[in-house]
């Protein structure tokens, strides 16, 4: 049976949690976890927007975000691991310039795109073989990939061609109805999100400029001096 549509999120405030931006409650994120491990999709903060979370190894959780969203399937998700260590199992190979970008970037708000390994599942690998991968520095956001032990989805909370939050106040009444929590940690540093830069080649190739300058990536790559 569908959720009854609230015409307000005062209406769904039931199902938004505070939570402390800088020391996260433990039992919350232990509850989110087991939200995430039955399949469900959380709204999350990261360092600059909302975003919604994802066990990324369950098709039908990122399928269920891919709806939310109306995402298409064809455009990839990017997904947050817990430290660069865990990116190993998860690419064919790590570049240099890639090693000089996640020291300086890691954690943090630039997504890397790597060729993925065979261990990855085909939901989450884009039509070139590649996946996305991202740090993330907000508390809140490394505490659920830390305590869930497998990557989760870290696109953002939004209706695909729509703004992209900094407030739960702002979010689409929809995104809030279908997730099945909202981590609410308060006002965050909103922008444009995450700087993606593909890896895969040599000079690494800026895809999307975000709060990381384009001209900072390409110097810690050491493609400029």
């Amino acid at each position: 049976m569908l959720k009854k549509r609230p015409n307000s999120l005062a209406d769904y405030r039931h199902n938004i949690q505070p939570i402390d931006p800088v020391q996260p409650d433990s039992a919350l994120i232990d509850r989110a976890c087991g939200l995430l491990n039955a399949g469900g999709v959380l709204v999350f903060p990261t360092v600059t927007l909302y975003g919604l979370a994802a066990d990324a190894w369950n098709r039908s959780a990122v399928e269920k975000v891919r709806q939310i969203k109306g995402r298409p399937d064809d455009k990839p998700i990017l997904i947050l691991i817990p430290d660069a260590a865990a990116a190993a199992g998860l690419v064919t190979t790590v570049p240099a310039g890639a090693e000089q970008l996640m020291d300086r970037f890691w954690p943090g708000n630039v997504t890397l795109v790597f060729e993925a390994s065979a261990r990855v599942p085909s939901h989450l690998i884009s039509p070139s073989g590649t996946i996305g991968l991202r740090v993330p520095s907000h508390p809140v956001a490394h505490a659920l990939v830390v305590r869930l032990g497998r990557p989760v989805t870290g696109t953002s909370a939004n209706r695909s061609g729509s703004p992209a939050c900094g407030r739960v106040a702002d979010l689409d009444v929809d995104i809030v109805r279908l997730a099945d929590m909202v981590l609410d940690a308060g006002v965050l540093g909103g922008g444009v999100g995450s700087t993606v830069v593909d890896v895969t080649m040599n000079p690494p190739k800026v895809l999307r400029e975000g709060t990381v300058r384009a001209a900072d990536i390409l110097k810690a790559a050491g493609t400029v001096r």
